[in-house]
């Protein structure tokens, strides 16, 4: 009887060891799971920011097919000059001045919508609608209304007794243009997003809340804001990432100017790669820009985490 239950163990062991090299990662499993799903990523990230660095530490012009390793130099002279420095103070004013109104614009919006009881479809897709319309298009559209003679936005505030600005050709004014149309055309994307959220909020809280006697204040202090800190996360980062780079309203409504007002990171990555024609600081430009996107976003994520521990 002894011999048979060794027998009968002896087998379950065998089958336990067959299935988990079944289950094992084979070659053909990790060509098929892993390396092949691998490939875009390799070839369209991994392997283009490789050959980025390389050419960070060369003064190739883009054109010639010469070029000389000349090591840290570019990073040095990018790090001295004035132009980087005005163009960074740029991108987090602009970053910063973007992303924290399009959150509270597209939550404010979302507890709205979450009110409506008919039609919460069709205002949904009307305040959704600037996020699906070319960049480039809405960007000429709000020039017109910049304008300071003839533009919407000057003749409404000349209704109400205030004489507008000269939007874009003010260095104190434009890049506030900028930040609006931004935040114009993403605050309804993150609507969307917040909306899905609080939507899937558990009703009962709100009837305990009712019960409790709690105002509106109270329930975004205590239910909306704390259920949805997930989404801001996501919201931040993504949004933080579009702010640096942005470009299509920067290159319709300003050009950078004036006088370098509104001339960010990227736009300056532009200018050093495809007027002046200099590669080796354009992809400097870049590298850096890389390492302050993930700077910026580490601290982010630990920040609503950290709050999000102590709610």
């Amino acid at each position: 009887m002894d011999n048979v239950k060794s027998v009968t163990k002896d087998q379950d062991n065998n089958r336990k060891i067959k299935d988990i090299r079944r289950n094992s990662l084979n070659v053909p499993n990790f060509i098929i799971y892993i390396l092949i799903p691998l490939l875009p990523l390799l070839v369209f990230w991994f392997i283009p920011m490789i050959i980025s660095l390389m050419i960070s530490f060369t003064d190739w012009d883009y054109i010639s097919p010469k070029f000389n390793i000349i090591g840290l130099k570019n990073y040095l002279e990018i790090l001295k000059s004035s132009e980087f420095w005005q163009a960074l103070k740029n991108t987090i004013l602009f970053g910063f001045g973007t992303v924290c109104p399009t959150l509270i614009i597209g939550f404010l919006m979302a507890l709205i919508i979450e009110k409506v009881k008919k039609g919460k479809d069709i205002f949904q897709g009307f305040l959704f609608s600037p996020w699906i319309t070319p960049m480039v298009a809405m960007s000429i559209v709000w020039s017109w209304m910049f304008r300071p003679s003839v533009g919407l936005i000057n003749y409404c505030l000349k209704f109400l007794g205030i004489n507008g600005p000269n939007w874009l050709m003010d260095s104190k004014y434009a890049l506030i243009a900028v930040m609006i149309v931004t935040v114009w055309k993403t605050a309804g994307w993150a609507m969307l997003y917040y909306s899905d959220a609080i939507s899937k909020i558990p009703k009962d809280l709100f009837e305990v809340c009712n019960l409790e006697g709690a105002n509106s204040l109270q329930k975004i202090k205590y239910i909306y804001f704390p259920l949805t800190i997930k989404t801001t996360l996501f919201l931040g980062i993504i949004s933080l990432i579009n702010s640096i780079q942005a470009y299509d309203q920067i290159s319709v409504l300003t050009r950078g100017g004036p006088a370098g007002s509104t001339r960010t990171l990227l736009y300056l990555f532009y200018q050093m790669a495809f007027e002046q024609f200099n590669m080796g600081k354009a992809t400097t430009i870049a590298i850096i820009m890389v390492i302050i996107t993930g700077i910026l976003a580490s601290i982010m994520f630990y920040t609503v985490s950290y709050t999000h521990l102590t709610l």
